[in-house]
């Protein structure tokens, strides 16, 4: 318990797909002309460094069908990457997502971030969020929310384990503001409405007319050159018209000023928020969030109505564990059910129950040493694992009940002939299902990831359930058997099963006491309850025989013919 409590957790193994994808963001407000330009140089220095690339793929931005929303700063390079056998950059695909990453650091003003392709689009498929795991702040100011994000950040950026955390971009949008002075548009005898028609004409556009090109028909849109409306010179020096017919400047009716607005806003079941998320390298995914969460219980102290929550891989396992713990109950008890149906006895149901947990020590100390964490299909192994450990423990049990049918009485003779004559079922019905896990255990193919704790699970706890089931379990059954006194000590009793359970499994053993043909005969007649029962209802039958008798069968005679008259004669005799 202490070694599974201390093992960590995850949702599922990460895959290993074979290719890479670099997630490059620049700068809010980046031109479409300078993102191109700098993915482009991204990709030439990815190409020139790793000769294991094979070609390379960017989107920027959202297509027309914008199935997958992402501003214009943002793009993602799918990497095709060779066979791993051809790798000289790197061994690992931890250490390839680290080499580019490094290699990347010399382009200036970007955030890089190398994952797989599969892997974040699950992510953003489950989530919304693409990376591994997501600290999600709530609240009602955009401002709080940025700024509560950024201290997020820098807290959890030295922990073990976290890749650069990437904060959601709610703020930073440079954005032209005008403030109108309201006394000033009185005095010159204007209107909010005068001013913002020739504010929206300058810079949106409005209509000042139609054009006819045959049968088609376009709207004249009135507004300044690109170039003038860039500057914030030029909204300064605008020129409303007055009542009077002269101009004034717009700089003499409003303060302009440049501010950095909301860059975008995001809700989630109501509520503004923002997102720091980060994936996960080196380390399971469940300690690593409990020590995040400690570090921010203690340092990050939100305002009123600000609150927090986890989600990606981390918010998948805890509802993966939540719906466990109420499946493996569920098989546990119909374990126990199908138990005592087969052997009507509550006692023998949970002698026969123990050798879960006994399969279950074998099962964590596997994963524990091949540094596995548990994970849901950890979890569906433990499951597995219980069906077959369990059967070990009927096989034994039945034979032990068996023999005490056969007229074995002695408790100890009956667990040593049992154990004896069942070694070779259970080591068999536990090495098959071994064997047969054995290349999912060790396997390296596309997939392998997800099978391997599996296979892990159930080779480990084999091994435990069936030594252990050969020897503990004897030895429960001598304790809860009805004995009350029993002869020696526990250790005794588990010492001599085990020396019994892995001797010679044949039952013609040299060292057996030899008997006659005639010896065994009288021993078989007299321990055999069939044959003692049989001869009950012959001598049952021979009693009986002298209360009855045969009643003889009827005959019918008939005669015709005359004799002394014509009448007709029938008689019967009996």
């Amino acid at each position: 318990m202490w070694v599974f409590s201390n093992m960590g957790g995850e949702f599922i193994p990460t895959l290993e797909e074979g290719d890479l994808t670099v997630e490059i963001t620049m700068m809010q407000g980046a031109s479409l002309t300078k993102v191109v330009e700098t993915f482009s140089h991204a990709e030439k220095i990815l190409k020139k460094q790793f000769p294991e690339i094979r070609q390379i793929v960017t989107r920027i931005g959202s297509a027309e069908i914008p199935t997958d929303p992402m501003p214009i700063e943002r793009g993602d390079m799918m990497v095709q990457m060779k066979l791993k056998e051809e790798w000289t950059s790197a061994e690992t695909r931890e250490e390839m997502q680290e080499a580019m990453e490094e290699a990347l650091t010399v382009i200036p003003g970007i955030r890089v971030e190398v994952t797989q392709p599969m892997q974040m689009r699950f992510n953003e498929l489950m989530t919304g969020i693409r990376q591994d795991v997501a600290i999600k702040i709530f609240g009602d100011d955009l401002d709080e929310l940025a700024r509560q994000a950024n201290i997020v950040g820098a807290l959890i950026a030295p922990v073990k384990g976290v890749t650069e955390p990437t904060i959601e971009k709610s703020t930073g949008l440079p954005q032209i503001l005008v403030e109108y002075n309201r006394d000033k548009i009185a005095q010159y005898g204007l209107t909010i409405s005068d001013v913002n028609t020739v504010l929206s004409t300058a810079f949106a556009g409005n209509v000042a007319g139609v054009v006819f090109e045959g049968e088609m028909r376009f709207d004249m849109v009135v507004r300044l050159k690109r170039d003038l409306r860039e500057d914030i010179l030029n909204i300064e020096n605008l020129f409303i018209p007055l009542p009077s017919g002269s101009k004034v400047p717009l700089s003499q009716l409003a303060d302009i000023k440049i501010v950095d607005a909301p860059a975008q806003v995001s809700r989630e079941g109501g509520k503004r928020r923002v997102f720091v998320g980060f994936n996960v390298r080196g380390r399971d995914v469940e300690s690593l969030v409990e020590e995040i969460q400690t570090i921010l219980d203690k340092n990050l102290k939100l305002p009123s109505g600000y609150y927090i929550t986890y989600g990606g891989q981390f918010q998948n396992l805890k509802e993966a564990n939540q719906r466990l713990s109420i499946s493996v109950p569920i098989a546990l008890g119909l374990i126990l059910l199908l138990l005592f149906f087969t052997f009507n006895s509550f006692s023998q149901t949970l002698l026969i129950f123990t050798a879960i947990p006994l399969s279950a020590i074998g099962g964590v100390f596997a994963l524990w040493i091949r540094d596995m964490p548990f994970s849901i299909s950890a979890g569906v192994g433990f499951i597995a694992l219980f069906g077959v450990a369990v059967l070990n423990g009927i096989v034994l049990i039945g034979e032990f009940n068996f023999l005490k049918k056969e007229g074995i009485e002695d408790i100890y003779e009956r667990v040593r002939q049992g154990t004896k004559h069942r070694l070779r079922p259970v080591i068999m019905t536990a090495a098959v299902a071994a064997f047969g896990f054995f290349p999912m255990a060790f396997s390296t193919s596309a997939g392998a990831e997800v099978q391997k704790p599996l296979a892990t699970v159930v080779i480990g706890g084999l091994l435990s359930a069936t030594l252990l089931t050969l020897i503990v379990l004897p030895a429960l059954y001598i304790l809860f058997s009805g004995k009350r006194k029993v002869k020696g000590s526990v250790a005794s009793v588990v010492l001599v099963l085990a020396l019994v359970s892995f001797s010679n499994a044949n039952a013609q053993s040299p060292t057996a006491k030899q008997i006659s043909v005639d010896d065994a005969i009288n021993m078989a007649l007299k321990n055999n309850l069939e044959i003692q029962s049989q001869q009950l209802n012959v001598q049952s039958s021979v009693t009986l025989k002298k209360s009855v008798f045969e009643l003889p069968k009827t005959n019918v005679n008939f005669q015709y013919g005359q004799y002394n008259s014509i009448n007709q004669r029938l008689g019967f005799s009996n």
